[in-house]
């Protein structure tokens, strides 16, 4: 076993924060490990086995945008509770994590959109329902058309547009929150806010 580098981490100062850069220590796991045969066996299995279940790949997309369908309907019909939302939360949150490996990358990407929406909405209260319904048909409807060729550039508009919209609405209900609205524009694609 190879002995750990006892090199300290590079600290950079700025006058409100410190960026602490340790040392890379997974190139030397990596070096030591290293490909071999039994590894790309391993790989090799594991791709067939995903292939061998790709025909599954769109029920179960299907089964999903269902479970995401009923969490919608139970926000209709009880608000926006807390139990509501995290459920809707809990459902997008898996497929964005699940439908590209399905096959289904910008279902991911409406998902997403969804998660930060019912994440970072301070107010449960203003949550815009109609947003809502738009995100959860998006994904609906990119699972479903996903095998048409023309669908795609379509569904890539959709989703920009989703998040546009997302976007607009968080940086206008965070307005109060200078400092939470800064992670959010860092953490995204959100547009600078200047004075924000």
């Amino acid at each position: 076993m190879r002995k750990r580098s006892s090199r300290p981490p590079v600290v950079t100062t700025f006058s409100d924060h410190q960026v602490v850069v340790p040392e890379n220590t997974l190139k030397v796991a990596i070096a030591i490990g290293g490909s071999t045969p039994a590894a790309a066996e391993v790989v090799a299995r594991a791709e067939a086995a995903l292939e061998h279940l790709s025909s599954e790949f769109p029920a179960w997309m299907e089964q999903e945008c269902e479970r995401l369908s009923r969490m919608r309907g139970n926000m209709r019909k009880h608000g926006t509770t807390r139990s509501a939302r995290e459920n809707l939360f809990r459902v997008a949150h898996d497929l964005k994590g699940q439908a590209a490996t399905l096959g289904f990358p910008l279902a991911a990407e409406a998902a997403d959109s969804l998660c930060r929406l019912l994440e970072h909405s301070p107010d449960a209260s203003r949550l815009p329902l109609a947003l809502i319904d738009q995100h959860v048909d998006a994904i609906r409807a990119i699972a479903r058309e996903a095998s048409s060729g023309p669908a795609e550039t379509i569904a890539q508009a959709l989703c920009e547009r989703l998040r546009q919209v997302t976007d607009d609405f968080l940086i206008e209900v965070n307005k109060h929150r200078p400092d939470y609205l800064q992670g959010l524009v860092a953490s995204s694609r959100l547009p600078e806010t200047g004075s924000a």
